[in-house]
This record gives structure tokens, C-alpha cells and sequence, in this order.
């Protein structure tokens, strides 16, 4: 069995790699000419766009992997049926439960390689994109109108929320156009802080500087305003780098705990947090999808050579494939506009199609 196991693995595993292998050189390119064309408008030169384009890479295979499983799955097998290289391994003793177990656990390495990128290494590198695009840009959000926070804090025994607009990054913990809304337990404006730029420390502690502090004093007998210009200010926050970052930057650049942490901080904010949960799901269960692919691919070893039309199956094959990605993508717009449950959302699209490879399987080898 060893030798059906190094047999099937090694066929496998060289498809699925150079399929992968394909499909991150088409997107390297594509990355490539459109840095290019960005870079390119302040003087910089093509090794910059390939430096930023290789580091968007990691992205792209995590994204791609699950559909490089399923083309690759579906070729080898194919191919081996179409030889009849399966069939001898099935008079040999490969049983279709033997068969199903050496490649769930094949899958199984592929749904950790998938969670693996999607966690550690790719987020490490999108992040490090995003402060390389800035460092050569000027600006880490590209582009995007800024992001509004939300903080409470008990100060002197009352209650304060603040809303907090911020611009821009220029990098992690470097915001620029920062506005801070003070409002008291009955949501009364209390005051507001301009700064043209804060720098978030470790703890939490904001610091602002060119600030423009005005103040409602509603209590006094002739309500008044007051507006003083500091240099400098120090704000405490309950805002740290991670939401803040978060906030600012795509879902990509997070790790499924760092979601799971954003999500908390919203409910914990009574803000929505329906858009984040299912993103936080979706990531959770997107390694699995290795194992829908795989199981979609299973029935093609057992489809018969001689019986012609194996070439259009492969391609009905790989277009259900590419159907499970579009539902995937499509059940969680549909969640997010429904307010369906976060987990039911990402988990539905994968239990139906392993349900539906499954009954396939069933049935190629009990009827034909």
C-alpha cells in the first residue's frame, strides 16, 4: 500500500503544484504591469513594481490554491483512469473506502498548507506590502476615504464614547487627519479634537500633534465655546495598532484570530459587525474547501477511458469546481444583505457540494 500511496501522492501533488505554479505567474504578471503603471507615474522603476508585485504573491496562492486542487486533482486522476493505471490498482486491492481515506488525507495536508499561507505567511506579507506601497507612495490606504472607530471609556466615574475619523495611515501606528468626537452617557457633544497627525503607541496611547481642541460647555449658564491650539496632546484610547489597521485595510491583511479579535471589538462597540463575522467565518472554514475539491475530483478515477467523452467530463468537472467558488463568494453578499448566521453562511456552500461529490462517488461505484 505504500507504493499505491507514493503512487497516487506523487501524481497529485506535481499537478496541483504546477498548476498552482500557472496560475501565480499569470497573476504575477498581471500585478506586475499594474504596479507598473502606478509606480511608474512618480519615476519609479520596474524593480520596485516586481518587488511589490512578488509580495502579493502569497495572497494569491492562498486565494488559488483550493482551485489548483481540483485541476490538478481532476488530471491526474482522469489521466489515470484514461490509462487504466486506476483500474489495475483496483484489482490490485484498492478498495473505494482505501481510495476515499488516501486522499482525504492527502486533502487534509492540503487544507493545512491552505490554513498555513492563509494565516502566518500570507497576512505577514500583505502587511509588508501595504507599508512598502507606502513608503514609495506616501500612503498606506490607497486611496481609500479614511475609517470611522468607536471607543468608550469611564472617565471620573462617567461614561464617554468617542467617534474617531481617521484619513489616512502612513504606516502601521502613523495616522494623519485624525478627529476624535467626545460624547457624554446621554450622547450630548461634549468636545473634538483636530490633529493633523497621531502616533499610536504599544499601549494605547494616542499621541497628537498640531491639534485643534474645541469644548461645549453646555453647563455653565450661557453656554459657550472654547477653542485652544496645542502642539502636542496625549490621548488614551482603548484603540490599539490591530483595529486600527483593521479598520483601515483590506480583510486580506488579517489573520483569522486577528478577525475573530475585530469582530469582538465591534459587537463590544455595539457597531455592526455582520461583514466581519462572515469574513471571519469564511476564513475559518476556507481551508476545507481543499477537501470539497478533492472529493469533487475522486469520481474521475473511476470514470471508464473506453467509454468516450472523458475530456468533457474533466471540463464539467472543473466548471462545478469554479460554480463552488462562485457560491462561496456569492453566499456571503447574500448573508451580509440577509442577515443570515455568520457561520451557516460560510459553511453551507462547502456541505452542499462534499454532499454532491459524495453522492457521485457513491454512485460510480456501486452502478457503473
Amino acid at each position: 500500500m505504500k507504493t499505491v500511496r507514493r503512487l497516487l501522492y506523487r501524481e497529485l501533488l506535481s499537478a496541483v503544484f504546477f498548476v498552482a505554479l500557472a496560475f501565480l505567474s499569470l497573476f504575477y504578471f498581471i500585478d506586475f504591469v499594474d504596479h507598473l503603471d502606478d509606480l511608474g507615474r512618480k519615476g519609479l522603476g520596474a524593480g520596485k513594481a516586481a518587488w511589490l508585485a512578488l509580495l502579493e504573491q502569497p495572497g494569491h496562492f492562498y486565494e488559488l490554491f483550493p482551485i489548483a486542487v481540483l485541476i490538478g486533482s481532476i488530471y491526474s486522476l482522469a489521466r489515470l483512469a484514461q490509462s487504466s493505471e486506476f483500474t489495475i490498482l483496483r484489482t490490485g486491492g484498492l478498495g473505494p473506502q482505501r481510495a476515499l481515506s488516501l486522499l482525504t488525507a492527502l486533502a487534509l495536508g492540503f487544507a493545512a498548507l491552505t490554513f498555513i499561507v492563509g494565516d502566518y505567511i500570507a497576512p505577514g506579507f500583505e502587511r509588508y506590502g501595504e507599508q512598502e506601497h507606502a513608503r514609495l507612495t506616501g500612503s498606506l490606504s490607497r486611496g481609500a476615504s479614511g475609517a470611522w472607530l468607536k471607543d468608550k471609556q469611564t472617565i471620573q466615574g462617567q461614561e464617554r464614547s468617542f467617534s474617531v475619523h481617521v484619513g489616512r495611515a502612513l504606516a502601521p501606528g502613523r495616522l494623519e487627519q485624525v478627529r476624535i468626537f467626545e460624547f457624554d452617557a446621554q450622547g450630548a457633544l461634549l468636545s473634538r479634537l483636530e490633529a493633523a497627525g497621531a502616533e499610536v503607541q504599544a499601549d494605547g496611547l494616542w499621541k497628537l500633534r498640531e491639534v485643534v481642541r474645541t469644548q461645549w460647555n453646555t453647563q455653565a449658564p450661557v453656554p459657550r465655546i472654547q477653542d485652544d491650539k496645542l502642539p502636542t496632546l496625549d490621548w488614551a484610547s482603548g484603540l490599539d495598532i490591530a483595529v486600527i489597521g483593521a479598520a483601515l485595510l483590506p480583510a486580506k491583511t488579517m489573520s483569522t484570530l486577528d478577525l475573530y479579535r475585530y469582530t469582538r471589538h465591534l459587537s463590544a462597540q455595539e457597531q455592526s459587525a455582520q461583514q466581519h463575522n462572515i469574513q471571519f467565518w469564511r476564513k475559518a472554514f476556507y481551508p476545507f474547501a481543499c477537501l470539497v475539491m478533492v472529493a469533487l475530483a475522486l469520481p474521475f478515477a473511476y470514470l471508464h477511458g473506453r467509454a468516450g467523452g472523458i475530456s468533457l467530463k474533466v471540463f464539467g468537472g472543473i466548471m462545478l469546481g469554479i460554480s463552488f467558488v462562485l457560491l462561496n463568494n456569492l453566499a456571503g453578499h447574500l448573508g451580509m444583505l440577509r442577515g443570515w448566521t455568520p457561520w451557516a453562511v460560510a459553511a453551507t456552500p462547502s456541505l452542499i457540494y462534499m454532499g454532491i461529490s459524495l453522492a457521485a462517488f457513491g454512485w460510480l461505484v456501486r452502478y457503473r
